[in-house]
């Protein structure tokens, strides 16, 4: 009889934690933020890819909404990073461009008092981590953790020279924490593998988690598992040595996150958690990305360089299969995920809470003017180019040099056609708006001090 008692208050016991668990749970919902690096827009077979299959991410899509307008804050990655984990335009915090290990060639230093996502996420309960590619600094103060991530395990760096190796310039910036670790295998692997470990492990605490996982796939240079390649060019015969190389590096991306995406689900936790997918730039031309029919590509300030796909999952919240014309930056996401777990922000940021539009709501703030800016060295002498839009009208250069140049998007969404700066009054405000953008900017050290 006593085995019996002890057997039913255990199981009541084990019935009782799970109902706490259940209850801290699905009040606030574990969030996945998957940044994908250089990622082109038509590289996704939801997004018009006619040779890449992409049966994963496209699954994120009809399980949640398609952001049709989103933008990286930028043409490169840092900036866009920044912007993403500050909520704030990159040149406002310090990162106007790249930053890079040689200070000669670095365009940015993260503002040392900068309050990044995990931190805001932490005042409401959540555990951080971010897995993947960093590129925000290199030393303290502008390293993960100590800009809110209780755990990091990535790259510290901006690209790697083999996905295999993982060095950048003879460097190895591969860290668990603060400490350099030399692993062995492919990025996209590990960090896959990193970011399963790091699931399994919080389904058993009762504290949501926040996960930045940002792979630097499929950032140069294009090297897929060979059994992708093979995969591939048995498949797409008539595609370039470059263009399968890029398919095969994509779609290996997408199989790993198939593979997070299953431990989610076999853990429990795929209901209570917000997934979003997106990426830092537009696909680089060079490397055999495609952006489809969006005219330019990485580096440049049209279409091609700055629209990334966005897709945001949250059973029963979400609408599955939704889509919204919102005009979204990757800004826009530190403040809705911040209301979303519920947590205050008490400084200005620049982006916007979208949090009624991804749950079925009209687009919002459809007059907003925003902006897009990068430095660069090289050819750009260290000089800064810019773009800026509100509603159809865009303004833009893709190098310091150039004039600007204004399209209709609704009347000319390939930007083919300038229209007559002249003539139009959009154009001209436009232009007073980003020259009052580029003062406040001016006032941001955007160097390492001595």
């Amino acid at each position: 009889m006593k085995p019996k008692i002890s057997l039913f208050f255990n199981l009541l016991l084990l019935l009782q934690l799970n109902a706490v668990a259940q209850s801290t749970t699905t009040s606030k919902p574990n969030i996945i933020f998957i940044l994908a690096d250089d990622l082109g827009y038509a590289d996704l077979s939801f997004t018009g890819g006619k040779d890449v299959r992409t049966p994963h991410i496209d699954a994120l899509a009809s399980k949640g909404m398609f952001l049709k307008n989103c933008y990286a804050n930028s043409t490169v990655c840092s900036p866009s990073r920044a912007a993403l984990l500050t909520g704030k335009y990159p040149d406002l915090v310090g990162v106007p461009g790249v930053i890079r290990q040689q200070e000669k060639d670095s365009w940015g230093y993260l503002k040392e008092d900068a309050i990044l996502l995990p931190a805001v996420l932490k005042k409401s309960g959540y555990q951080t981590a971010i897995i993947g590619k960093w590129h925000l600094g290199f030393e303290k103060p502008n390293i993960p953790n100590s800009k809110g991530f209780d755990h990091f395990k990535g790259f510290l760096g901006d690209m790697m020279d083999d996905y295999y190796t993982h060095r950048r310039d003879g460097v190895n910036w591969m860290r668990s924490n603060e400490k350099e670790i030399d692993p062995k295998g492919h990025a996209t692997d590990l960090f896959t593998a990193w970011a399963m470990d790091y699931v399994v492990e919080k389904s058993k605490s009762t504290s949501p988690f926040f996960l930045y996982l940002a792979y630097n796939a499929p950032h140069f240079p294009i090297q897929p598992p060979v059994e992708f390649l093979e995969k591939v060019k048995q498949r797409e015969p008539d595609a370039t040595e470059l263009r399968a190389k890029n398919i095969a590096l994509v779609e290996h991306l997408d199989a790993s996150i198939g593979k997070l995406l299953a431990t989610l689900e076999a853990s429990g936790q795929i209901n209570n958690t917000i997934i979003v997918f997106s990426s830092d730039n537009g696909g680089s031309l060079a490397h055999g990305q495609s952006n489809g029919t969006l005219n330019g590509g990485k580096q440049d300030m049209l279409e091609g360089g700055i629209k990334v796909p966005a897709v945001v999952v949250w059973k029963n919240q979400i609408k599955a299969g939704s889509s919204t014309d919102q005009l979204a930056l990757l800004m826009d996401f530190f403040p809705t995920l911040a209301n979303i777990a519920g947590s205050n922000i008490d400084h200005r940021i620049n982006g916007i809470n979208l949090t009624t539009v991804l749950k079925g709501a009209a687009p919002i703030q459809t007059d907003r003017t925003v902006f897009w800016m990068r430095r660069e060295g090289g050819q750009h002498n260290g000089l800064a180019y810019y773009a800026a839009r509100k509603g159809n009208i865009k303004i833009l250069q893709n190098n310091p040099f150039e004039p600007f140049k204004g399209y209709d998007l609704e009347k000319d969404p390939l930007e083919k056609n300038p229209i007559n700066a002249k003539d139009n009054e959009l154009f001209k405000e436009l232009r007073f708006s980003l020259q009052e953008q580029i003062r406040a900017s001016g006032k941001i050290p955007w160097q390492k001090p001595n």
